[in-house]
């Protein structure tokens, strides 16, 4: 069997982890061994959304990727993906990684959610104030 070449990149984005591989040719996108269009099925944006660094980079329908994703909602993985595509292409070629900055698609995004406050409903929501 023949060694396939291929260049990984991590993503992560609030509690979602993607790793990436990106092969050169022609072939089906896999996410967690799904077809892409199966994986997304509810979320029409999302195929926009990932292909934007290959397709800013002039890369689409040169390189594939297949990719394995955890946590999160499934919004939150498409950006995960969408980051570790990025990272992927610039260990491909140093070149494009001025291109990927000046788009912002290699900017961890670190925001998460606040944790439960005690005395609090919610992180920061207080209760309702009472007179009496």
């Amino acid at each position: 069997m023949p060694k396939i070449k291929y260049f990984s990149g991590l993503g992560r984005r609030k509690t979602a982890t993607a790793t990436v591989r990106l092969i050169k040719g022609k072939a089906e996108t896999k996410i967690n061994d799904m077809p892409f269009s199966r994986y997304f099925y509810d979320n029409p944006k999302a195929e926009k959304i990932i292909y934007e660094p290959l397709e800013i980079c002039g890369l689409l329908g040169k390189y594939y990727f297949s990719s394995h994703t955890s946590g999160g909602g499934k919004k939150v993985q498409v950006e995960a993906i969408r980051l570790a595509i990025s990272r992927a292409i610039v260990k491909l070629d140093d070149k494009f990684k001025l291109t990927l900055q000046k788009n912002k698609f290699l900017t961890r995004d670190s925001r998460e959610k606040e944790r439960k406050k005690p005395g609090l409903k919610r992180a920061r929501r207080a209760p309702q104030w009472q007179k009496r």
